[in-house]
Formats: C-alpha cells, structure tokens, sequence
C-alpha cells in the first residue's frame, strides 16, 4: 500500500511539472527563448551581427516586451531552429515562441499552437524567363502559348523547401494528376535560387513574399519573374506550446496592442514598402479585436 502511494504521488508530481505554465517555466529559468529560422527574409535572417532581424522577430520583440512586464527580470535568449526541427523545439520546450514565416494548419497544430495571424500570404512560383511555357501559364497571368484543349505534358523539374507546406500540396497535386514532373527539395530557399539560375531546375515554388525578396538576391534578377497567380492560403504566425491558453492570450493581446498602434502601419512599410497599406487592412481585419 505505500508503494502504491509512493508511486502515485510521483505520477501527480510528474503531470504537474509537464502541465506547467509557459510563463511559470520562463521565470524559474529566468529567459525566454525565441527561436527563429535564418533564411526567411523579411521575416526571419541573422544580421550583420549575427543577431536575427526580420518582420517576425520585431513583433515577437513586442510579446516579449508584454512578457517583460509581466516577468521584469527575464532576459531574451535567440534560438537558431529549421523548419524542420522547429516545431518539436517548441513541443519539447527548448523554445517558447517560434517566429519566421510560420503556416498554419492543421497538421502543425497537432504539434503546436500558434498566435492569431501576423500575416497573409500564398504560394506561387519563381521562374526564369526561360522556364517552360505551360509554367509560365500555370503561374503567370498573360495570355497562354497553347490551345486551351492541348494537353500539358510536365517533364520539368520543380524545386520546394525541404518540410515547407508548399512541397506537401504539390506532392498532393501531383499524385492524382498523370504528370512526369520531378519535385526536387532544397534545405535553404537560397539552395534553391542557385539551382534555379544554374538550370537544375524550371521554377522554385513557396510563398509568394518570400519569392520577390529571394529574386532580388540572384545574381541577374533581371532574369527572374515571380508568379502572380496563388494556389494556397498561407497564414503566418508565431507558434507556441500547446494547450497553455494563458500565455497564447498573453501573446494575442500583445500583438492586438501592437496592430492597433500607430507603430505598426511605419513598420509594414519598412519590410514590404508600398504594398505596406494592403497588408495593414489584411492583417487588421483578421485581428483579434
């Protein structure tokens, strides 16, 4: 009988500590850590100083400025992740906020939780203007170079980020379609450019913001077109620990602050430039009011 016991007030012990708080456990170790990817500009990169900058990172800089409040004491550790080990960081607690051009959906929340959104985009295409014409077609709006009734045959080669949402749906897309078309995974979208420049591959598929800031670092981005045609929702936001509704709310409400500022409209504009108003009236009606 008391082996009994002994064994379940070790059971109770052990599901309170793995049921503790996000901010119970940042205040015990005395930081928060924020993990971030590095080649997911404008959202996400290192700086010259090796420290990470980006869109995301400025606004999980405002949640931890509401942590801070909360935690005066607590200190800020950056955490270099991948998109392929970012979410287990997060479920196994090496990271409380995940921030770079992070999609929703359902699979990740199986893993995670995230914040409401903290911006609006969708997948297309970065191409030559070489690449094959169905592609062109495919991702491009102007007139087409073949009779509608022509079937397309696909024997080009398609690059993806290695674990993005985007090589999923392409993968998805192609399983029920007869299609010769090969779909290549590259670990960095910057493996991937060079690929595509070097003709390894005919067109380089992701969301389309990080697209136009990763054509402006080709080599010749005169060469290079991204598609304005979109196949996916993509909705970023700052993944969390799952099922810890306190600290999502404490997130959430820091970023409603931050989104109905008068800060928040300057710091579009210093990432996207002159698509900053469109974004600014996109993310605000998706808002948590």
């Amino acid at each position: 009988m008391r082996w009994l016991l002994l064994a379940g007030l070790v059971v109770c012990l052990s599901a309170s500590a793995a049921g503790a708080g996000t901010l119970d456990a940042v205040k015990q170790r005395g930081t928060l850590r924020i993990g971030y990817i590095t080649d997911e500009v404008p959202f996400s990169s290192q700086g010259s100083d090796a420290k990470p900058v980006g869109y995301a990172i400025d606004l999980c800089g405002k949640v931890a400025d509401e942590i801070e409040h909360v935690l005066p004491r607590v200190k800020r550790e950056y955490v270099e992740v991948t998109l392929a080990n970012g979410f287990d960081a997060v479920k196994n607690e090496q990271v409380d906020l995940l921030c770079g051009a992070i999609t929703v959906n359902l699979d990740r929340r199986e893993i995670v939780d995230f914040s409401q959104p903290i911006f609006l985009t969708g997948a297309s295409a970065l191409l030559r203007k070489d690449s094959p014409d169905y592609l062109q077609s495919l991702f491009i709006d102007k007139p087409a170079f073949r009779a509608v009734s022509e079937p397309l045959t696909s024997t080009s080669i398609i690059g993806v980020r290695a674990g993005a949402t985007t090589g999923t749906i392409l993968r998805e897309a192609r399983s029920i379609e007869d299609s010769k078309t090969r779909i290549a995974d590259f670990d960095t979208h910057e493996d991937g450019l060079r690929a595509l420049e070097d003709h390894k591959i005919d067109a380089y598929l992701g969301d389309q913001v990080l697209l136009m800031n990763l054509a402006k670092r080709a080599r010749d981005p005169s060469s290079l077109e991204v598609g304005d045609r979109l196949f996916t929702h993509e909705p970023y936001a700052i993944a969390l620990k799952r099922d810890d509704a306190d600290f999502r709310l404490l997130v959430d409400r820091a970023l409603t602050d931050f989104y109905l500022s008068d800060d928040f409209l300057p710091l579009l504009e210093s990432y996207f430039g002159n698509d900053a108003p469109m974004l600014h009236t996109q993310i605000i009606m998706e808002h948590v009011p």
